[in-house]
């Protein structure tokens, strides 16, 4: 079956092209570089890992309630439209949202991959480009999981959303080399972050935790990534400079704020569009998505030295400018950690089975002598 069949929606143009521009750098430096980007690149190597593996497919999703988590999750719980819905359409609806969802992380993974293959071209130095040949490898991993994910367990797909796939266009359309770090591994990384630590923490399915567990791993090294290389660029830009990228970071934090909301999936149910985005805005899951979103966006913005009056003026009007003195190395550490603490459980369960099933072997092969 075509993917394209799967898709709830008529995603247009099976290929989306988006106008490249700027140079591609070579370096014929080839001494040791960074010694902190460098020992990213070796984690980069040792952690590489295959989805075929290293997640357990077999594991069951139920379609109709793919993730677990409650209902109050839904923006339309406690709605009149919820209340006449039956069973079957609960469930369909919950489908739908999980298929939104994953969709989403899918075409962002994607566009991730590109951003990264785009910092091996044309970042000037050459640990950066080895570490983002590192990276270039986990997003495509990623995207191989989400799709497969989807494919195989939810069986439907969404189309990118307008305003995700404008400012993947955004990042991709600047020359400027630093632009493909600070679009991907600073705002669309911290979108995606917050909502997979969100599901990751709040479901109660096995497959899905793996999934997540596992990407988010990878994605702390890749937000470590951009942090050095574009703390050490800004500190070279003029005050211009500074401020023409913390307008482009304003712009991108309010669209994701105010547009990544799934009201696609309500708009589908029949709801519409102004009823559903003030259900969306009551939902206090996407206040508190809101609130991590901005929890790992914020801090990192400040840490690689973007914290103009403007870019401050407009957190303190979204009102997560306190939000500058998070802990984004401990958010980071904690992601690694419960990566490290799902797959010593599994494997501890696996090994206590196994066990068990070799002694119960030993124990009826004495009874039969």
């Amino acid at each position: 079956m075509s993917t394209r069949d799967l898709y709830v929606q008529d995603p247009g143009d099976p290929l989306w092209k988006v106008p490249a521009s700027g140079a591609a750098r070579f370096s014929w430096e080839y001494d040791d570089g960074r010694d902190r980007l460098l020992a990213l690149y070796q984690k980069g190597k040792d952690k590489q890992w295959d989805a075929n593996l290293r997640i357990d497919w077999e594991l069951e999703v139920d379609p109709r309630d793919p993730l677990g988590t409650p209902d109050e999750s839904m923006s339309l719980y406690g709605t009149k439209y919820w209340d006449k819905m039956s069973e079957k359409d609960r469930g369909d609806l919950r489908q739908h949202y999980t298929s939104w969802q994953f969709s989403q992380f899918l075409h962002g993974e994607q566009g991730a991959m590109v951003c990264a293959a785009r910092i091996v071209e044309s970042v000037p130095d050459l640990d950066a480009k080895f570490y983002s040949a590192t990276q270039t490898m986990d997003e495509a991993r990623h995207a191989e999981i989400y799709s497969r994910f989807l494919q195989e367990k939810i069986g439907m797909l969404y189309p990118v959303n307008d305003n995700l796939q404008a400012l993947l266009g955004d990042t991709l359309k600047d020359s400027r080399w630093d632009m493909p770090y600070l679009g991907m591994q600073v705002l669309i990384e911290g979108l995606a972050l917050a909502a997979f630590g969100m599901i990751r923490d709040t479901t109660t399915k096995p497959l899905p935790k793996q999934i997540l567990a596992y990407v988010m791993q990878d994605e702390a090294r890749h937000v470590a990534f951009g942090r050095m290389a574009l703390r050490d660029y800004y500190k070279q830009l003029t005050d211009a400079e500074l401020r023409e990228r913390e307008e482009f970071v304003i712009e991108g934090c309010y669209l994701m704020r105010d547009r990544l909301r799934g009201l696609e999936v309500l708009e589908n149910f029949g709801i519409p569009p102004k009823e559903a985005a003030e259900f969306t805005e009551r939902s206090e899951f996407l206040h508190l998505f809101r609130k991590l979103l901005f929890s790992r966006i914020v801090p990192c913005v400040k840490d690689i030295g973007l914290w103009g009056e403007r870019l401050q003026r407009a957190y303190v009007d979204m009102g997560v400018f306190d939000l500058g003195d998070s802990n984004l190395d401990l958010l980071m550490a904690q992601d690694e950690e419960l990566a490290e603490k799902l797959d010593a459980e599994r494997f501890a369960a696996e090994e206590e089975a196994r066990t068990a099933e070799v002694a119960a072997a030993i124990a009826e092969g004495a009874g039969e002598g």
